[in-house]
């Protein structure tokens, strides 16, 4: 460990944002207007995106975002060359703390494409300490803990003018150990809330990567702890309610997120006969649109099917022999995300927003024709952030969420 201070084509529709659609070949001038359209004006949490193919995108990024920076994260599409884009933001950013990761799909101004989104956190406003975990099969819980620890008591001591304080986690999308991991994290957290996603590749599932300290990290992930002087809320939010069709894993291999039985049945035979479906018939849409759920402490968790392999499936998330799933149906997503942002605009001058957004969210968004609807309410609320394998919320890995912060304006701003 080291301390340092499904691609789905739903777009956000208006104006300049229109350029995300554009593929290799595609003009600098709407790379251009593709940033300046994303750039979120005078907002406290600074950001903007290119097109991935821009000759000059990291360049545009720091002219955008500026040089006076606690932390620069970049959310760069799986299409673009991540460790060419993070070496050049590493050496432009000069002096700045630099963070990335690969993604299922951008979060700039809507739903966007084959971009490179940045954020920056200004010094004025922000301090960050970033504790990169290494080899996560092999995470040793007392030396990391103690790490955590000293880490944000460091911080503390540093930034005492700044009064609130979160963890953000980016981890590897395809370790399939982001559920050991927070079972560790949670014990050396104390009273810090932490939201997070899993790193993605489109919808290929094959290799996500992150980036920090100079160098491209696999299995990997990077816990960074920030505090502010802006008041913030960390949140979660799911568009979810349990039906009353359930089943039971009778066949499991949980290291390998693997369910080969449900109800004594081979599992995606079993899964498509309760759907009224034929096994052929499941596919990613199929997933998004008939989530499950666990029931864990009262509350109910997604436990999302990521593909078929053969007559098994495949879960984003922890998943184990006994356990109950329950059918769960979703609501209407964009009126159900816009009631939900609501309730966070009662906490003062909302600035903006960073989430995690799950890859099936946007993929039952386009299927259902509702991907402009939902980039309008993200756009409206300044949300920025990235489409995830699976999000971080407190002491839980989830799916079919929306995770992260709401950053206010201070008082005396």
């Amino acid at each position: 460990m080291d301390e340092k201070n499904g691609r789905s084509s739903a777009h956000g529709e208006e104006g300049a944002l229109e350029a995300v659609r554009a593929r290799p070949g595609s003009s600098e001038a709407a790379s251009q207007a593709l940033s300046r359209a994303a750039r979120q004006g005078d907002s406290l949490m600074r950001s903007a995106h290119v097109a991935s193919d821009a000759p000059d995108a990291v360049t545009q990024l720091l002219h955008n975002l500026g040089d006076d920076l606690a932390l620069a994260i970049l959310f760069v599409s799986p299409r673009a060359d991540f460790s060419a884009v993070m070496d050049e933001a590493n050496l432009l950013f000069a002096g700045t703390q630099v963070l990335g990761c690969t993604t299922a799909g951008e979060i700039a101004g809507g739903y966007v494409e084959d971009g490179i989104v940045g954020i920056g956190l200004p010094q004025s406003h922000f301090e960050a300490s970033v504790v990169t975990i290494e080899n996560l099969d092999e995470i040793a819980p007392t030396a990391l803990i103690e790490h955590m620890i000293r880490t944000r008591r460091d911080l503390e001591k540093d930034s005492s003018d700044f009064e609130n304080e979160f963890a953000f986690l980016l981890v590897d999308g395809t370790s399939l150990r982001e559920d050991a991991l927070m079972n560790v994290l949670a014990r050396g957290l104390g009273p810090v809330p932490l939201f997070g996603g899993s790193a993605g590749d489109g919808t290929r599932f094959r290799q996500s990567l992150l980036y920090c300290d100079g160098k491209v990290q696999k299995n990997a992930a990077l816990l960074t702890f920030l505090r502010t002087r802006c008041p913030i809320k960390v949140f979660s939010f799911n568009h979810l309610d349990p039906a009353d069709q359930r089943m039971v894993v009778t066949r499991a291999n949980a290291a390998a997120r693997r369910v080969q039985e449900i109800n004594a049945a081979p599992a995606a035979r079993e899964y498509a006969r309760i759907l009224g479906k034929d096994q052929t018939q499941l596919d990613p849409f199929t997933f998004a649109a008939h989530p499950l759920v666990v029931r864990i402490g009262g509350r109910y968790h997604v436990r999302s099917i990521q593909r078929v392999d053969g007559d098994d499936l495949i879960f984003f998330s922890a998943i184990d022999e006994g356990v109950v799933l329950t059918l769960a149906e979703p609501r209407e997503i964009a009126q159900t995300l816009a009631e939900d942002f609501e309730t966070l605009n009662h906490g003062g001058r909302l600035d903006s927003i960073l989430a995690c957004d799950c890859i099936l969210r946007r993929i039952e968004a386009h299927q259902k024709q509702r991907s402009l609807a939902v980039s309008k309410v993200l756009r409206r609320n300044r949300v920025v952030g990235f489409s995830t394998y699976g999000e971080q919320f407190g002491a839980m890995h989830v799916n079919l969420t929306m995770t992260g912060v709401a950053i206010y304006a201070p008082e005396d701003d």
